[in-house]
């Protein structure tokens, strides 16, 4: 097929060239008659039925680029005052009818262009006779070609002004009757395509049609650029003569493409005057034309004409939210078939104008979610699916208000916005919560009352616990272990941003929160309770910060602490250690730095509940070794307990720290356990540092002996290697205890096994530390006018 279009086109191509240079020949040597058959020959090949429009488009294109040779030939004639008396009904006795027509054309543009006749006559006399080619290819073309050649003859003034008689050269008016004429009958040459031929042949027919749909906006082009349209006249005489040839001719191709070319071609303040006749219009067309994307479109530029820069706005006369509210409405009720999709598509597309033209009217927003979701009740649709195209259209409508304000504070304002929010399935549900959260987070906006920390984080419950109709955390977790961990800790962040201006309302808030994450179960009360743990600590030193002004700040400070305790336990509840155990640790120092009545009590209790959690869940060594250090260094840093306090803590830490399993841990406890009887400090001591040297002393030899006591010979010179650091740190820091003697006879020590060690990347590490920490007390020793470590022999 394409090679037989090929082929047809080549010869038909050849016969216009040569009959071409033959015009061109005869027009050379003054042959004007000679040259017009030849001309009218080229143009025959115009009249063939069977090239597909884009060879026939190829055809057409060549045969007028040579034709305007004749016409510049003609105008140069016409100039130098060789006129050729009646060319114009000369060439009418072309043989055929449309090299016939083509040729009139031509010599008809020369005529008005030379003030030869009347511009008004020979241009109604022009669009009448192409109506002598009813072909719908031919015809399509040729008007074509008339619109093509008076592009820049067309009359646009508003009053023609003086003329001799016979010389009308028109007004506005007469244009636009020229092209409102050659319009309609194109439309109709093009609407009849679709009835040509076999109906197997529709695809094939409607594919050609959408390839010469330029060809009937044209015109519409062309009135576009009539200088003196101004909005009276387009109101008055352009729409109305362009919508009744749209809306006569019954054909949802042409309605469809010509709607949108009115929307595209015209300008802003164009549409704006004559809304209300376009939009009836449109309420009239064929029931398969797609109204929809007409619609949209309309409101998306004027949407845009409200938020240009130069733009003086919507008229307050125009009520423009309100008359596509009801035009949408009326197009929903007069087409009961419209898939639900088309129906929120356009309702996002009434949004986007409501946000950009009326900013401040957050109720209009409101008004377009409850028409949704009353649209939704009147459809019988209970659950809309996620992955769907309705659901989809449903995601990008409320997007647009969490994306337009950056306030979730003006979103949970929206009356109708969780209902509809609501509508989704479980999967829509999760991923409009994680979207509404990041938000949040992004914008910082703090939720500053109990009541919208209950709103918000009902809106966002699939993040936050399971749902009846979504999988179990588990199930989801293991689907994307990280989109679920990101989804947990978007809550952790959002917990952060859950602040009240004033301290009591904060409690509030917290408390608020607290009733809803605590249902999340195992998996996301990690994720979600250690930030609210961590905001009542911060609430606490609020509090405190403002003692002078609240009498009653100490039993509230009281009261946060019970908040967190049992915020706390209800993870060991669910089965945690580690955590807890350093969140009760965080509780201890946050007690020990706010004097309420109770401080020491409350501190004592947090640090209890840490050591059993220590003995009864921590079953690991490792876990274990890592976890009493961080008891021993929480410890080491209050200073609130009375000597009644401080004594059983401070056994029960050495006591946990020589029961730990292996021998290297053991030994690494009790150095950790010396700390508490130097720098640890209690009211006994008036917070001051303890310095009990000879308790720290015991500490050193019994973690020497444990470590002499190690089979690993690497581990064992490890070992070494840290106590004389300890030694070292006691010595400097003033400990009397420990002698010259001591250091010399374990420097010597670690000596003699260092040697003793295989050669390995290891044992060279512990060579490294050990250098480094005999070079650093050489430094110490030598350093001038220095007493420490005199006699020491390194």
């Amino acid at each position: 097929m394409a090679d037989e279009q090929e082929k047809l086109l080549d010869e038909a191509k050849g016969i216009v060239k040569v009959q071409a240079f033959q015009m061109k020949r005869c027009l050379d040597k003054a042959k004007l008659m000679d040259g017009l058959k030849h001309a009218s020959t080229m143009l025959s090949e115009l009249r063939t039925s069977l090239l597909s429009p884009k060879s026939y488009y190829e055809l057409y294109m060549a045969t007028c680029d040579e034709l305007r040779h004749l016409e510049l030939y003609l105008l140069d004639e016409f100039q130098k005052g060789r006129k050729v008396s009646d060319l114009y009904e000369l060439v009418q006795y072309a043989g055929n009818i449309v090299p016939r027509l083509y040729l009139l054309i031509t010599v008809g543009t020369v005529y008005i262009k030379t003030n030869e006749y009347s511009r008004k006559d020979i241009l109604r006399d022009l669009v009448e006779m192409c109506r002598g080619v009813q072909h719908p290819l031919r015809g399509l073309f040729l008007r074509n070609y008339l619109l093509q050649c008076t592009r820049n003859v067309l009359p646009d003034q508003l009053e023609p002004g003086q003329f001799a008689e016979g010389q009308d050269p028109g007004k506005i008016d007469d244009s636009i009757d020229f092209i409102l004429l050659n319009f309609a009958e194109m439309n109709k040459l093009w609407v009849r395509m679709q009835h040509q031929g076999h109906s197997r042949e529709r695809e094939r027919r409607e594919r050609e049609r959408m390839e010469l749909r330029i060809l009937v906006g044209t015109n519409l082009v062309r009135l576009s650029q009539l200088e003196m349209v101004q909005v009276d006249m387009y109101s008055r005489l352009v729409l109305p003569g362009i919508l009744e040839q749209v809306v006569s001719c019954r054909d949802a191709i042409a309605q469809e493409y010509l709607m949108e070319c009115i929307i595209q071609v015209f300008p802003d303040e164009f549409h704006l005057s004559c809304l209300a006749s376009f939009l009836e219009a449109c309420a009239e067309l064929q029931p398969l034309v797609n109204v929809k994307n007409i619609v949209i479109a309309l409101i998306d530029r004027l949407a845009q004409f409200a938020t240009r820069e130069d733009s003086p706005g919507i008229p307050g006369n125009i009520q423009l939210f309100n008359i596509f509210s009801d035009e949408i409405s009326s197009i929903i009720r007069a087409r009961p078939e419209m898939p639900p999709e088309d129906i929120v598509s356009l309702e996002v597309s009434l949004m986007n104008l409501a946000h950009k033209c009326y900013t401040e009217r957050v109720d209009m927003i409101d008004t377009v979610l409850k028409n949704t979701k009353d649209l939704f009740t009147n459809a019988d649709i209970s659950v809309v699916e996620h992955r769907t195209p309705v659901g989809r259209e449903l995601e990008k409508l409320l997007k647009i208000p969490i994306d337009s304000y950056n306030d979730v504070m003006i979103v949970l304002s929206l009356e109708h916005f969780i209902p509809l929010l609501n509508c989704y399935d479980y999967s829509g549900r999760r991923e409009m919560s994680a979207y509404l959260i990041n938000n949040v987070i992004d914008n910082s906006t703090l939720i500053p009352t109990p009541e919208k920390v209950e709103t918000i984080l009902t809106i966002v419950g699939p993040l936050i616990c399971d749902q009846s109709d979504g999988p179990t955390a588990e199930q989801s977790r293991q689907e994307d272990k990280e989109e679920w961990e990101e989804e947990q800790s978007l809550m952790g962040r959002l917990v952060h941003l859950l602040v009240a201006p004033e301290p009591d309302q904060q409690y509030l808030v917290l408390t608020a929160a607290r009733k809803h994450l605590s249902a999340g179960g195992a998996l996301r009360l990690p994720h979600t309770l250690p930030p609210l743990v961590f905001q009542a600590y911060q609430l606490a030193r609020r509090f405190h910060t403002a003692m002078d002004t609240d009498d009653k700040w100490d039993a509230k400070v009281e009261k946060i602490f019970k908040f967190c305790h049992s915020t706390v336990s209800t993870l060991v509840k669910a089965e945690m250690a580690e955590l807890p155990l350093r969140l009760f640790l965080q509780g201890a120092l946050a007690c020990n730095s706010i004097p309420f009545t109770n401080h020491e009590t409350v501190a004592y209790e947090f640090m209890s509940q840490a050591f059993s959690l220590y003995e009864d869940e921590i079953s690991d060594s490792r876990a274990q070794l890592a976890a009493i250090t961080l008891i021993i260094a929480t410890f080491q840093q209050m200073t609130c307990f009375s000597e009644e306090n401080h004594d059983p803590l401070r056994s029960q830490c050495a006591l946990a720290a020589a029961k730990l399993l292996k021998k290297p841990d053991q030994c690494r406890g009790v150095l950790a356990v010396s700390h508490l009887f130097w720098s640890g400090a209690s009211r006994a001591t008036m917070g001051k540092p303890t310095k009990d040297g000879k308790k720290v002393l015991d500490c050193l030899k019994k973690g020497l002996k444990i470590a002499k006591q190690c089979m690993d010979p690497l581990v064992q010179v490890q070992l070494f290697v840290e106590i004389l650091n300890h030694y070292v740190l006691f010595y400097e820091a003033g400990c009397e205890n420990i002698t010259i003697e001591m250091m010399s006879e374990i420097v010597k020590l670690v000596g003699e096994e260092l040697a003793g060690l295989e050669q390995g990347d290891e044992s060279e590490q512990i060579g490294q530390h050990f250098n480094n920490t005999v070079e650093h007390m050489k430094v110490k020793r030598d350093a001038e006018g220095s007493t420490v470590y005199k006699g020491l022999e390194l």
